[in-house]
Order: structure tokens, then sequence, then C-alpha cells
């Protein structure tokens, strides 16, 4: 499968805002966004107006490079949100947000989302007793995701707590840090995603 391999924080840069694609070094003074907070490259400083489609574009790609997905699984994400009934954009981040590896990082079990990919991976974790190995496996209302007993001594996974008071976890999940597992009470709603994100721009792009 095809993967990015270039430096992360160029990401950032291009979209002009952060995308925590490297967890908590994001939120220290080695961010090179904050460092460099213009787009790459010889003329990254300079200042160009885009179109109404560059725009569209450069949202859609914004919130791709977040959650860390292709292009083809995007667009299958997004068809299955035109599909559904409701708000087209809101079903669209709510597929996103119910990805195992994205929760696996609300819940505080890994420092990013590449991160959390990486251990899901690996097999360390289980929904509802099962080991599952599958990042963009759709969680479920009732899900219990919990770490395997073997694998709690993994420094990242040990440091869960610590990681779960300093940033917090969203309202659709119930987290029991000293248990190593998660509870997922409820879909995630739009207004749980605090990120700044203008999805109508994205449903314009794909509806052309």
């Amino acid at each position: 499968m095809a993967k990015y391999n270039d430096a992360k924080c160029r990401l950032c840069r291009r979209e002009g805002t952060k995308l925590f694609i490297k967890g908590d070094r994001c939120f220290t003074d080695k961010c090179a966004y904050d460092r460099r907070p213009y787009a790459p490259g010889q003329h990254g400083r300079a200042r160009k107006k885009m179109s109404d489609y560059a725009v569209q574009m450069r949202e859609k790609q914004k919130v791709r490079r977040m959650y860390g997905v292709l292009e083809r699984q995007f667009w299958g994400y997004f068809n299955k949100a035109d599909m559904a009934k409701g708000v087209t954009g809101a079903i669209l981040l709510s597929y996103l947000e119910r990805r195992l590896d994205n929760v696996v990082y609300r819940m505080g079990f890994a420092n990013s989302r590449q991160q959390a990919r990486q251990l899901v991976r690996h097999a360390i974790f289980t929904i509802n007793g099962r080991k599952v190995d599958i990042p963009s496996l759709q969680v479920r209302i009732g899900d219990v995701i919990e770490v395997s007993e073997g694998s709690r001594k993994i420094p990242v996974v040990a440091e869960a707590r610590e990681v779960i008071a300093r940033r917090g976890t969203p309202t659709w999940i119930e987290v029991d840090a000293p248990n190593f597992k998660g509870t997922i009470k409820a879909l995630p709603q739009r207004e749980d995603i605090q990120f700044p994100i203008n999805e109508s721009l994205i449903v314009e792009l794909y509806s052309k």
C-alpha cells in the first residue's frame, strides 16, 4: 500500500495549520510549524491567492492527512457518507473518528494516530475480547477496546494515564485508564470534533 515517507512536519506547513501528526512533539518548542509557519519550498513565504477549487482541495487534503488515510480510502468514506441519511459532511467526519486507530489515539494509548496505527497492526488491542489488527475498523456503540495483558508494559501504553490527564478524552468515549480499556458510549457527533474543519468545502469539492 502507498505510504508517505517524507518529513511529516512539511504536511502541517503545507496545510497552514497543526495536524498533530507527531503527537506530543507538536506541543513543544520543537514543532516545525511553530518555527516556520509558512509553506515549504523556495516560494513558501509568498502570498498566493487561491481559487475556490484550491481552497476546497486544501481542506480535503488537510482532513485526509490529519487522519492519515489515502485518497482512495477517503473517497470511499465520502461515498458512504453521501449515501447515508443526514448531513454528508458530519457523517464523513464521524466515519473518520470511528476508525480504530483514531479511537486508540483519542483514548490516550498512543501519542499520535500514526503511532496508534502501528500499535493496532501489532494486534496489542482487543475489541470485546477478540484481537484485532485492522486500523480502519469501525467501532460501534458498546464496543470495549482493551490493551492485551502482555502489552501493558509498552512505555507509550503505560503512560496512558498521564496522556489522558493532559489531553482529555471525547465525551463519546469512556476510558478506564488503570485497567487499560475504554468503552464506546455513543457515536461521535460534529460538535465532538474541535479541530477547525470546514467539511462543507469537502462536500462541494466531491459534488462537482
